[in-house]
């Protein structure tokens, strides 16, 4: 094991003390590491002196003057291989920092040393999901800058790894595409997005802004289906986020930036309603696709994959036709299949996802929620307190295809 690994257990556990949760889901792996501590100290110790020149320089400053090199979404997408989310974490539900590790079992805080896990497996596409709802106050919709500055610490690790990495406004109750919530939802949308193309403007073309997830009638009889009216909507949206981060100076007017439809939905009828809020070759279409559905997102239907099912041909198929062939990239924001222990036909299901993606040249990034056993959605992969991947198996399938030309990897 590297000596680099040895640091991020030794400072995880620092993190981790008087917050560690008696839970199911805890792996079976975590054990006392007395024997290792000398080697995770002097490991420690010498990352901290690594660090001694960024002492005393506010995270706001970071990145502030780097070299934006103009980009097409085409050419840019092209150069990614997989993804992962860093879920169940800035997204989590909560008021200050402690939002972070809210919904995580052993409440290890997000460091450097996870990413350097994701590239060293052939991840290099990072989507932060950010919640900003419980961090925000007034009427002018500020953002707290202590979470500001988290968030920002956390998109350095991924672009400091050289890593492509997307952010994003997350599980945001205050948008819900209706007429008469319209109106003050593009004021709090264009509030946010100010302040946070603001931060992140000095910031060099790996740095994705996603401006919706999800955005839906939440609670409602088409919540997920959508409307008409609602789709239109969603469009607006779009347009007020675009326009507002173009308007925000520094590198932005050259950002790529993923445009999503309703719901960040596979359905063809969603998809075909987005309309591309201005003529740029640097929008990005995101789409959020658990296929199939049974098998990757009901936790209560089948553990079984059928290599016969059409869902996810018939997904990229659509794309390619909406977008693909008419010059505007697609990312898969979201896929993953739960854990059913059900390996083997896990690992059946992903080969074939990346390689009908690798077809059109897809990315698509993992939903892992630190979740790996019981009753819910177990996304998990990345063990983020001993830094090991609970599933081999898969991982050597997502390094197939990150090692691969994408056009060749099936």
């Amino acid at each position: 094991m590297k000596l680099k690994k040895f640091a991020a257990l030794f400072i995880a556990a620092a993190m981790s003390v008087g917050t560690l949760s008696a839970c199911g889901d805890k792996d079976s792996k975590t054990e006392s590491r007395n024997d290792t501590k000398s080697a995770a100290e002097t490991s420690a110790e010498s990352k901290a002196g690594e660090d001694d020149t960024a002492e005393g320089t506010p995270v706001s400053e970071t990145h502030q003057n780097d070299t934006m090199t103009p980009t097409s979404a085409v050419d840019l997408v092209a150069q990614m291989t997989n993804g992962w989310n860093l879920g169940n974490t800035m997204d989590a539900s909560g008021n200050g920092l402690d939002a972070e590790t809210a919904w995580l079992p052993n409440k290890v805080q997000t460091n450097q040393y996870m990413m350097d896990r994701l590239v060293e497996a052939g991840f290099n596409v990072l989507r932060v999901p950010v919640s900003w709802d419980g961090h925000i106050t007034g009427d002018d919709y500020q953002i707290d800058p202590a979470w500001m500055d988290r968030v920002q610490e956390i998109v350095n690790y991924g672009i400091d790894d050289g890593m492509f990495v997307i952010l994003n406004t997350h599980h945001e109750e205050w948008y819900k595409p209706k007429p008469s919530e319209k109106e003050q939802d593009i004021e709090e949308l264009k509030a946010v997005w100010s302040q946070i193309a603001d931060r992140f403007k000095g910031y060099d073309e790996h740095l994705i802004f996603e401006g919706l997830n999800e955005p839906r009638l939440r609670g409602e009889g088409a919540e997920w289906t959508g409307t008409s009216e609602a789709r239109d909507i969603v469009n607006e949206y779009e347009k007020a986020f675009v326009e507002t981060v173009r308007a925000s100076g520094g590198n932005n007017a050259d950002r790529c930036l993923m445009i999503t439809g309703y719901a960040a939905s596979s359905a063809y009828n969603n998809l075909s309603a987005i309309e591309l809020p201005e003529e740029s070759d640097k929008l990005i279409i995101s789409v959020h696709a658990y296929l199939p559905y049974s098998f990757a997102l009901d936790t209560k239907g089948t553990d079984k994959y059928d290599a016969n099912d059409t869902a996810i041909p018939d997904l990229f198929e659509n794309l390619n036709e909406l977008f693909i062939s008419k010059g505007v990239p697609v990312i898969v924001g979201e896929f993953g299949s739960v854990n059913k222990d059900n390996i083997d036909q896990r690992v059946a299901c992903l080969d074939d996802y990346l390689a009908a993606a690798a077809k059109y040249d897809i990315p698509c990034v993992w939903w892992d929620n630190y979740a790996r056993i019981g009753n819910g959605e177990n996304f998990g992969l990345l063990n983020r307190a001993d830094l090991d991947w609970y599933f081999p198996e898969m991982m050597d399938v997502f390094k197939k295809y990150s090692d691969s030309d994408p056009a060749s990897a099936s």
